[in-house]
């Protein structure tokens, strides 16, 4: 999670429909899966390791993130979150990597070094950005090196070492309206122009959103074809 999105939208990141979709979203890949302990990479403000804190019986996290001015500590439900520029030894059986592989050059390197940290039968829950014809500016801003399918992706992670064990697209009822937004915006010359397209949305814009990707939750697991986010549930075997 990037802090500039973040520094966008405030404490009404709570209430905003992407993020309180794909927090849903992230819950619903899991499913059964409750971790005891969560590590957090590319972390930002730690939203969706609070949410997880928040939700199970998940006692501690650690968010990760060399953004991260200094180490500190903080705490969600009573439960501490340890914040952290980098970590030798990883604990947690849960690794989050949301919207962080896109960041870098080497994602497969990246996710090596964490799966040869992480014990044995831990699971990671990557999200990607989806296909690279909807670039445009806000990946730019964003400083994203690339957008993937879902094939890309469960490729990525078995040449890290890791069993893919789920896989989907979400965010798929929106993607039509997305596609064609981006779409117009190449063809007049923004897409590469950096501007954030995340905004705070009038309260009715806000919830029919959300409506919309909570109609789409149930079905989650079974869309392989489009949406705007690429979800892949992992297993170091």
């Amino acid at each position: 999670m990037d802090l500039k999105e973040t520094d966008i939208l405030g404490t009404d990141i709570k209430r905003h429909w992407y993020y309180v979709s794909k927090a849903r979203a992230m819950a619903h890949l899991l499913g059964e899966i409750v971790p005891t302990g969560i590590l957090d990479v590319g972390a930002g403000s730690g939203f969706f390791s609070r949410c997880l804190l928040a939700r199970t019986t998940a006692k501690e996290a650690w968010c990760v993130d060399i953004s991260y001015k200094a180490d500190s500590e903080g705490s969600e439900t009573g439960k501490p979150i340890h914040f952290r520029r980098s970590v030798e030894s990883v604990a947690a059986d849960l690794l989050l990597f949301m919207d962080v592989l896109e960041h870098v050059e080497d994602e497969v390197a990246l996710l090596k070094d964490y799966v040869a940290k992480a014990p044995t039968g831990s699971h990671f829950l990557v999200t990607v950005p989806a296909f690279n014809f909807l670039w445009s500016g806000h990946d730019v801003f964003l400083e994203h090196k690339r957008r993937y399918t879902l094939r890309q992706l469960e490729e990525v992670l078995r040449n890290a070492g890791l069993q893919v064990n789920r896989g989907a697209y979400y965010f798929g009822m929106v993607f039509p309206i997305a596609a064609a937004i981006r779409l117009v915006q190449g063809s007049q010359g923004d897409g590469k122009s950096a501007k954030s397209q995340l905004t705070r949305h009038h309260p009715i814009i806000n919830a029919l959103l959300l409506l919309l990707c909570t109609i789409e939750l149930p079905f989650m697991n079974l869309n392989r074809t489009a949406g705007l986010t690429v979800f892949c549930l992992a297993e170091k075997p």
